[in-house]
Formats: C-alpha cells, structure tokens, sequence
C-alpha cells in the first residue's frame, strides 16, 4: 500500500472503550499514553507519533494490570492502520489521527494472595487479600512490605526468591504465592567514608551516628543520611549497606561536598515600615567538622514613615554539630544592635551559647544563656533620661513542627513555646519571666490541593517585672507585616496608670489566610489579622485591639513566593489608609 506524502499536522488522539469501562480505568490510560501528550504539542514529526504509539502498547497493559485487568485488548490505529504492523523505519511522512481502542476484559480478584514468610508486627497490605481486586500495584506492595518488615527486625538482606502468579481467566481470578528469604539478622559494623571530603572523616561518622555494635536498623541509616545532609555542609550524600560474611553490615558514605562559603542579600518593602535590607555571609566548614559560622547585617525601616528611623543590626553564629551526640548541636551567638523607635533608643550587645536537641523528626529542643549589655534613652520620659541594663537571660523554646514546606507550607502544624527567665544585673536588679507562643496550622483541599487555609495564634507574657523598668525588647507591640497587616508598624501599645504608652506586657494575635492557586506559578491571598496589647501581664481585655484586612498575590520562584500583600484597618483607632507589603515566603 502507498502512503501519500501530505503536510498534515498529528492534531487528534481519541480514545475508544465499552460503556462500563471504570472511570478509573480511562483516566489511568489516559495518564500513561504518550500519544495522548503529544497532540498537545506543536510541529510533532510522524517518527515521533510512531515510537509513542508502539511504545503505548506495554504502557497501557502496565496501566491496565495495575488496576487488575489481566485480559485487555489494545488497538492502536494510526490513520486507519494499526501501528503495531508498521515497520519503524517505514513510517509514514505524515500522522495526522490517532485512535486508541482499549477493551478492559472483566477485573480479575484475588484467589490466593500469599506473601511468605512475614516478620511478626508486618503490617497488613491494604487490598491484598482473597476476593480483593487483584491489582498488580498491590502485589508488589505486599511484597514489598513483607521485604520491609524483615528489614526492620535486622534482616538486611531479605529478598524475594520466588513467585508463582496465576491468572485463571474461566473464573478472572489471580492467584499469588511470593516467597521471601528473611536472611540472617546484621548488626552494625564500621562506617566508612569512601569519598574526599574537607570534612573529616571522623566527624562524617560522629554526624551520622550510625549504632556501630547494634542490631541494624533501616530507620538508623536513613536517619544518618538525613543528619548529614542537614549540616548544609553537603551537596549529596548517599549511605550504601555492605552486609559482611560474618553477619555485621559496614556502612559506606559517599558525600559532595558543597561550596564552603557563600553570600546572599534579601529585601522586603512595606509602605508604611519603610525597606528592609538584609545580607549574610556564610561559611559551611569552619574547623573542618561541618561547622557553620553565618555573619548577618540588616536595616531596617529605611525611608519609613514620618518619624520613623532606621534600625541596625549586625549579628554572628556558630553551630557545631554532634557535640554532645549525634542529635545535638552546640551553638554560640553574637549580636550589636542600635534600635531607634517612638518610645526608646537602644544601643545594645549580646552574646549567649547554647545547645539544640532534636528529640524526635518533629520535635527540638533548645537551651541557652546569654549575657546582654545595653543604653536605653527613655524618650517618653522629661529629659530624656538614659538607663543602662545588664541581663543575665536563659532563654529556651520547645518545637514541634509537621509542616510539608518551611516557606509555603500546605499542609502540617507548627508550635514554638519560648520562655526566657531573665535577671538585671545592674538598672534595678529586678528579675522576671518572657514569654511567646506561635502556633500555625494548615490544610489543603478542591481540586489538586488548591486551596490551602492557614491559622496563626500567637500569644506574648512578661511577668514579675513592671514595663518602664523593662528592657525594651521585651515589651509587645501590635501592627505591620508580622502581626496585624493593614495598621502602622508597632502602631499598638499599652496604657499604664500613670498615663504613659509603652509596649505592652500582654500580646494576643490572630491571622487566617485563604491560599488560591490561580496557575501553577500564580495564587491569589486573602487574609484577616487581629491584634491585642495589654498593660497586664495575663490577659484579661483591659488592653485594646485593633484588626486589618486585604488581599494578596503569590508568585512562586525556588527559593520560596514572592509575596505582594494589600491591606487596611477594619477595627481599632492606630490607622487609616492602604497598607503595602512586598517579601519572599507566605506571611506565616
């Protein structure tokens, strides 16, 4: 037969299935067909329609046992003729139709669904069972569960060794009988780096923490892994298992090293707080043993408001990792500041070190101490008066965080509790207690997850010490882009007895977010925050509340969602007009 040469373009795939085909069964074959993608495209060449067609054969019986049909009839019809019969250097010049006709045959269910033995505690698998649907993703699931479940009690080398798979087609029934070897139980031998690193090898095995000498453990070498790429030291690292004759398994590390040092600059912009500038310089291997040392600089409030003044903040911190065990990290801290707002003018340093615990993959704790010195002008008061304060501080704070993304969570919770018990050495020798609470939660639903709400409370106490003798930073204000959007920055405070508005001591907020993909890049916010400031330590109303509302747009790049956020007051006396925000990440 002679094929004319034409210049049609391949511009329609259709598909063709009895009536009672499942609708999971078409969206399945849809999903796999190559062919079925390439009429979305433009200028496809007629070798290219054919490789797609002939390869769709494999890919959509795949797709068709997946589902437990083990008797389908697949036509692929180019132009009229089956694209089986076409030799594949013979294609035609030209493909312009393509119809795919896919009869199911009946769904087949299980007979014998064995997978033998299984560990004790092996978890059932979900649909494989005798009179189940006898989808081939569910053998394989049971499989490999069973293969699992011997690796979680030390048989790191269970496989399987033999399968028996019949499809009895008079009774569309799918007999399974997989056979596993368990193998012998391993324990932990030595942990060797097989790659070059400027990290020292001592210390790849000391983060790691690898049990040398116990039972093995897949949870323990996946854990090692994460603990290595953690450090931000590596570009890739990759934990290979080495089972020995004599039933101990070595573990070979095999790390890239990233760039030891690198620089970055950041920007935000609010109408009302003015720019923000923020650069960091950051050393990933300071002493050889994935230590991290990170130099930030920021200014703030830059071409503010009127009355507004730049802030400076210079600031340092080192981490050394598995100090004390694998799952703790050692830090030290440094920071100068100089801090010009309506109430106060602060010139401070401070200097602290601490240790992080990593309890769980969701829980971390840490504890401190830190030592501050600061020059407080009281411009609130006549003549300006100026205090000096010296305080002694343990800070500490419990996480627990289950989010799936740290900049554009969708689903998860987080809930950090700081406390941080502090003492004036000089300034009034007063003592007293700080205290924040900050709890998000999110949860995602519509079509392909679109729409995500997200919940913000965050809760503020000082106690035991009275506002005008506190150090400044401990006091809460209500307002701008990380409290309530749509009121002035800080524009909240308290009223004493005496007359005098300070920062409070009391602080309650609360922000919903309603997150809309529009297009995989773009989605649309709107938001509504509250605010509470108190002159009382615990709340108890007699403090004010004000609230602002808008609307947001969302622009998704690498390294997080440009955010672009309109807000106004709807509640409360400290504000009038638009508020604008510009950032990269969500608000919270």
């Amino acid at each position: 037969m002679l094929w004319p040469i034409t210049a049609g373009a391949f511009d329609a795939v259709n598909f063709t299935w009895p009536e009672e085909a499942a609708p999971e069964v078409r969206d399945s074959v849809k999903a796999v067909s190559v062919l079925a993608e390439l009429e979305t495209r433009e200028d496809v060449q007629a070798a290219d329609v054919l490789a797609a067609a002939q390869g769709d054969y494999a890919r959509i019986v795949e797709a068709l046992y997946a589902q437990g049909y083990y008797g389908p009839v697949v036509r692929i019809l180019l132009d009229g003729r089956e694209a089986a019969t076409i030799p594949p250097f013979e294609a035609p010049k030209a493909i312009s139709r393509a119809q795919i006709v896919v009869e199911p045959g009946p769904r087949f269910r299980f007979g014998t669904a064995q997978v033998a033995p299984r560990a004790k505690s092996t978890p059932e698998t979900e649909g494989f069972d005798s009179g189940e649907p006898a989808r081939a993703t569910a053998v394989r699931a049971a499989a490999q569960d069973a293969v699992d479940g011997w690796r979680q009690k030390g048989h790191a080398t269970a496989a399987i060794t033999g399968q028996q798979i019949t499809a009895r087609h008079d009774a569309a029934e799918l007999d399974v009988a997989v056979q596993v070897d368990p193998g012998p139980v391993y324990t932990f031998g030595e942990v060797r780096v097989d790659t070059q690193s400027a990290v020292k090898p001592a210390r790849i095995r000391q983060i790691a923490g690898i049990p040398r000498g116990e039972t093995f453990d897949p949870d323990a070498v996946e854990k090692g892994a994460e603990r290595l790429r953690a450090t931000g030291t590596f570009r890739s690292v990759v934990l290979n298992e080495e089972p020995k004759s004599d039933s101990t398994l070595d573990v070979l590390v095999e790390v890239t090293d990233r760039k030891p040092r690198r620089l970055g600059f950041g920007a935000e912009l609010s109408s009302t707080e003015g720019l923000t500038l923020s650069s960091f310089w950051l050393h990933r291997n300071l002493l050889g043993g994935a230590e991290r040392f990170r130099v930030d600089a920021e200014v703030r409030q830059l071409a503010g408001t009127a009355g507004m003044n730049p802030d400076y903040e210079l600031s340092a911190r080192f981490e050394k990792p598995a100090v004390y065990g694998a799952d703790t990290l050692f830090y030290a801290t440094a920071k100068l500041a100089y801090e010009e707002e309506p109430d106060y003018i602060s010139r401070s340093v401070k200097v602290g070190l601490g240790v992080s615990q990593e309890f769980t993959d969701t829980i971390t704790g840490e504890l401190g101490f830190t030592l501050s010195r600061s020059e407080i002008t009281d411009l609130y008061l006549p003549g300006d008066p100026v205090r000096r304060l010296n305080v002694f501080a343990m800070p500490s704070a419990l996480t627990w965080d289950t989010r799936d993304s740290t900049t554009d969570a969708t689903l998860g919770a987080y809930v950090r509790l700081d406390t941080e018990p502090f003492t004036l050495l000089s300034g009034g020798n007063a003592s007293g207690m700080h205290f924040t609470a900050d709890a998000r939660g999110y949860k995602s639903f519509g079509k392909d997850d679109g729409v995500t709400m997200a919940l913000r409370l965050q809760l503020g106490s000082l106690y035991g010490i009275d506002a005008a003798n506190a150090p400044p930073e401990y006091l809460f204000h209500s307002g701008g882009g990380g409290t309530v959007r749509g009121q002035p920055y800080q524009s909240l405070d308290a009223t004493y007895a005496n007359g005098t508005q300070l920062g409070g001591r009391s602080f309650v907020g609360v922000s919903a977010e309603a997150r809309v993909d529009v297009t995989a890049k773009i989605g649309v916010v709107a938001f509504a925050d509250t605010g509470y400031i108190g002159p009382e330590s615990f709340y108890d109303d007699s403090g004010s509340w004000h609230s602002g509302a808008g609307l947001g747009v969302r622009y998704a790049t690498p390294v997080g969602p440009i955010r672009f956020d309109v807000a106004a007051p709807v509640g409360g006396d400290t504000g009038d007009g638009v508020q604008l925000y510009i950032g990269i990440g969500q608000s919270f």
